[in-house]
């Protein structure tokens, strides 16, 4: 359609948001949903681009990400998008939490936790549009995953938990791009090989606590 990546991906990820949000609950879990709906999307837009005669898109940026080709513009709207998705989850952080652990607690606090499913789904979609170009389509599931689940390893609370994620994540980012640099590799993959390094050695250094 000759517009902006980010805008597609965002006003798509938006509705999805919402789709998925809608149909959660009723016979799915909102896990499946967003398998489902993710990687049939992702299989559509190929089948789509092959379609499109004369079209020269580097495909393989878009999947696995380049960080290296991210431009003024680009951090501008990166760091807009990590404004307004820590500013949705400070203004909802109770409730989001409260929906999350137990949906009858949310109902007897007077919250809706579709609603709040909404919220949350809203921001993982900005997450997703303006992290796209940065680790590509394939590999930012693992950097919303593989940080959160080392975090886990020696955290107590949810608040120290969202710290953590975001500290293991930048450190991965940073240590990723370097090893990139020194090896001449490709720095989305080297990213998220860094996150699974910390994600395995948490994972150890809890065993060991448990053990202890």
């Amino acid at each position: 359609l000759n517009i902006s990546i980010f805008l597609g991906v965002l006003v798509v990820a938006v509705v999805m948001a919402w789709i998925v949000t809608q149909l959660s609950g009723r016979n799915y879990a909102m896990d499946t949903l967003l398998g489902v709906f993710a990687h049939s999307a992702l299989a559509v837009g190929l089948d789509l681009v092959s379609f499109l005669a004369g079209l020269r898109l580097d495909l393989l940026a878009y999947l696995f990400g380049d960080i290296l080709a991210v431009s003024r513009l680009d951090l501008a709207v990166i760091w807009s998008g990590v404004v307004l998705v820590i500013g949705l989850i400070f203004w909802r952080w109770a409730a989001l939490l409260t929906a999350t652990i137990n949906e009858e607690l949310a109902y007897a606090n007077g919250l809706n936790p579709r609603q709040e499913q909404l919220f949350l789904s809203l921001a993982l979609g900005v997450t997703i549009a303006v992290a796209i170009k940065v680790v590509g389509v394939l590999l930012i599931v693992s950097m919303l995953i593989i940080p959160a689940a080392a975090a886990r390893n020696f955290v107590r609370t949810p608040e120290a938990m969202v710290i953590s994620t975001a500290i293991i994540g930048s450190v991965s980012a940073l240590v990723g791009l370097r090893g990139a640099y020194i090896f001449d590799t490709p720095p989305g993959p080297s990213i998220v090989c860094i996150a699974f390094a910390l994600f395995i050695l948490s994972t150890i250094i809890g065993f060991i606590k448990a053990r202890g």
